[in-house]
C-alpha cells in the first residue's frame, strides 16, 4: 500500500511531537527531584609527632618515671609483655612515663588511698605514637584504641590505665580485667557484683579528685584535665630517665 507525501509529513511530525512532549515532560518530573548531593567526609590532618629533646621543654611538661615521684604506686606494665590484647610485646622496658605534672597528680591520688588501705597499679601511661599505629592495624575500633590520625591522649603523656590494690598489693575486684573491650568494662555498666561497683567508684572518686577525668567506655581510663595542652610524641620509653 502506498503512503502519500502528505500522509509521510503528517507522522514524521506526530513522532517529532511526541518526542518533544516526552522530553519536556521528564525535565518536569526531574525539575521536581531534589538534588542528589554527595557527601563526603574530609579525612583528618594526620598527625605529626613532635620531635623534641625533654631538656628542651618547661620541668612540668617534662616525661618522668612515676617511681621518682612516688615509689608505690605498683606497675604492671601490660604492654612491656605479651599479657595484653595483642599478644606480643610493644615496650622495651616495663615503665610507666607521664608528664611531670600529671605525675606529681598521680602521686596525690597514691598518698590519698593509701589514708584508707589501698593503693593504684598501673598498666599503661605515656605510649609512644609508633605504638599505636600498631595498636589500630590490629584493632582499628575508636572507642578502645585511639585513630592515629588524631592521636592519643597516651600519646602526649596525660593518660593512665590503672586499678586499685589492697596494702599487700592485691587487685580490688571490678567489672572486668583490663583491656575487656566490650559493655561490660564501660564506666556506667550496672552489672557485675555490688563489691565491683563500689571500687569502680572509689577509684573514680579518687582520681577525680586531684584532677583526673574518665571515659565512657573504659573503667581503668583517666586522663589529665590539662591534656590538650601537651603535644604526641614519639619517644622511646628508654631514653627517658
Amino acid at each position: 500500500m502506498k503512503i502519500s507525501r502528505f500522509t509521510r509529513y503528517l507522522i514524521v511530525f506526530i513522532l517529532v511531537l511526541l518526542s518533544t512532549t516526552t522530553l519536556s515532560y521528564t525535565r518536569s518530573i526531574r525539575a521536581q527531584e531534589p538534588p542528589q548531593v554527595q557527601i563526603t567526609q574530609p579525612e583528618p590532618n594526620p598527625v605529626v609527632p613532635e620531635s623534641i629533646f625533654m631538656s628542651q621543654l618547661p620541668p612540668s611538661a617534662r616525661l618522668v618515671d612515676i617511681r621518682t615521684v612516688n615509689p608505690n604506686i605498683r606497675l604492671d606494665i601490660r604492654y612491656a609483655t605479651t599479657n595484653n590484647f595483642l599478644k606480643r610485646k610493644l615496650y622495651p622496658i616495663s615503665k610507666c612515663a607521664l608528664r611531670s605534672s600529671v605525675a606529681q597528680q598521680l602521686g596525690l591520688v597514691q598518698t590519698d588511698l593509701e589514708k584508707i588501705g589501698l593503693g593504684l597499679k598501673v598498666y599503661d601511661c605515656y605510649r609512644p605514637f609508633s605504638v599505636t599505629k600498631q595498636m589500630w592495624q590490629a584493632w582499628p575500633d575508636p572507642r578502645y584504641v585511639a585513630n592515629p590520625a588524631r592521636g592519643s591522649r597516651h600519646n602526649r603523656g596525660a593518660a593512665i590505665d590503672l586499678t586499685l590494690v589492697d596494702r599487700t598489693g592485691k587487685e580490688l575486684e571490678m567489672p572486668t580485667p583490663y583491656d575487656d573491650f566490650t559493655e561490660k568494662a564501660h564506666g556506667d555498666y550496672q552489672g557485675g557484683s555490688a563489691e565491683s561497683r563500689k571500687n569502680r567508684q572509689v577509684l573514680k572518686n579518687a582520681m577525680k579528685k586531684h584532677g583526673f577525668i574518665g571515659i565512657t567506655t573504659e573503667w581503668w581510663h583517666f586522663d589529665s584535665e590539662d591534656w590538650q595542652k601537651f603535644a604526641i610524641l614519639d619517644i622511646s620509653l628508654g631514653t627517658i630517665p
